[in-house]
């Protein structure tokens, strides 16, 4: 498919941004079989991205369609990654409820992540490089997808959205935290689409936060929705993972983790002024491994290598969290009484200020086409093209919509 071209100079640069976006994302409607009639493709990361810039777009501009097109992608990614593949002898709902409990409680048995390949049977030969393209579950996927539907929740204002994300919460904590003897608890990287056994047994170094963050947020919405909804509490889950929390070990040179220290820190910094939650100073050691990862990146110029050899959706997804500095610095000055250290904080974003342009710079790069046709985008079209869309429009990942 062509690349989308960019050419609105009548419109504000604000109104150009939501005009890309929303083309970017009508070609992944079409494209995936969500819109045209196409062989259906889902994929749970992408998806998460895709739902909440769809709601995103919807409460800017008012376009109902989106909101539409998000709710129909919640139904088909439940429909499709919370069932058994077609090559797969089982059949139905992974969780084993029947079709009718299953509607019910699409995301109770989590959801597979979508790769090509069936999952690594029991015994089989552990393949690293292979593993990349075998399905099953991955916790930081099963986080996206519960942010997905919380913000279908606070946008619909239909607590079926954050029950289901708060039971697929529930469900991810049972089946991939660890309990090693003698040492600290984890979460366990990648698991079966059952949930009975480890395929990657090692932690992702921000797995326990991305938990810790957004089942807060659940919690939060849970309160404010329907205080007195059925579905787990998350109260164990949320000091579960906050006794797992090792903020020395979150540095990264990572440009995907480290757009998602940032945006936690966004989020956290929302739900703290909400007093939804205390400011435990996760916030503040989030902004300085963040800071630490960006002088690295400043000393080494990492980001000067031709578009062959760069993955545009780790580097967009850092464009995505700088994007987020603005919505951080409106946060601390709105309520700097419920941040323990309000004045550090302002003083870390100030430091983190000079690196907006990086940001600005990664999204425009790959906002042209002429970076779009290397191998490394098109065999990663639909995640780089959401994505995209997403530093254009951040707000629907962003933001935390307010429930009157």
């Amino acid at each position: 498919m062509a690349a989308v071209k960019r050419t609105y100079p009548l419109y504000s640069d604000t109104e150009r941004r939501r005009h890309e976006a929303f083309a970017l994302m009508m070609h992944f409607a079409a494209r995936t079989g969500l819109t045209a009639e196409r062989p259906v493709a889902r994929y749970l990361w992408t998806d998460a991205f895709a739902v909440c810039n769809l709601l995103g777009i919807s409460r800017a501009t008012g376009d109902l369609r989106c909101k539409e097109l998000a709710l129909q992608l919640i139904d088909r990614v439940h429909h499709k990654l919370g069932r058994h593949r077609v090559d797969d002898p089982r059949s139905g709902y992974i969780s084993g409820l029947s079709d009718e409990e299953g509607e019910l409680h699409p995301t109770i048995g989590g959801l597979r992540i979508g790769k090509l390949l069936a999952e690594r049977r029991a015994g089989e030969h552990f393949d690293p490089d292979l593993e990349w393209d075998r399905d099953g579950q991955y916790f930081h996927y099963l986080t996206k997808w519960m942010l997905a539907l919380d913000q279908a929740a606070r946008a619909t204002h239909q607590p079926r959205f954050n029950l289901w994300a708060r039971e697929l919460a529930g469900t991810a904590h049972r089946a991939f935290r660890t309990h090693p003897r003698g040492g600290k608890p984890g979460v366990i990287w990648k698991m079966s689409i059952d949930l009975s056994r480890p395929l990657v047994a090692a932690m992702g170094q921000h797995d326990p936060l991305d938990g810790y963050v957004t089942t807060a947020q659940l919690r939060a919405t849970a309160w404010a929705l329907a205080p007195r909804a059925e579905g787990p509490a998350l109260d164990d889950e949320l000091a579960s993972y906050q006794a797992m929390l090792s903020p020395e070990d979150w540095t990264t040179a990572d440009p995907l983790g480290l757009g998602g220290m940032l945006v936690d820190a966004t989020r956290l910094a929302q739900l703290v002024r909400r007093e939804a939650l205390p400011d435990l100073d996760v916030i503040a050691a989030l902004l300085e491994a963040s800071l630490r990862g960006l002088e690295h990146h400043a000393r080494h110029g990492s980001f000067k290598q031709e578009p062959l050899q760069r993955l545009a959706f780790r580097e967009l997804g850092l464009a995505i969290g700088l994007s987020a500095l603005d919505l951080l610095d409106f946060e601390l000055q709105a309520a700097p009484q419920h941040f323990s250290d309000s004045s550090h904080l302002r003083s870390l974003l100030s430091a983190l200020r000079p690196f907006e342009a990086l940001g600005a710079e990664l999204g425009e790069f790959w906002a042209e086409p002429a970076n779009q046709h290397g191998r490394r985008w098109t065999e990663h079209l639909d995640i780089n093209e959401v994505m995209l869309a997403t530093s254009l429009v951040p707000e629907g990942f962003l933001m935390l919509p307010t429930l009157l």
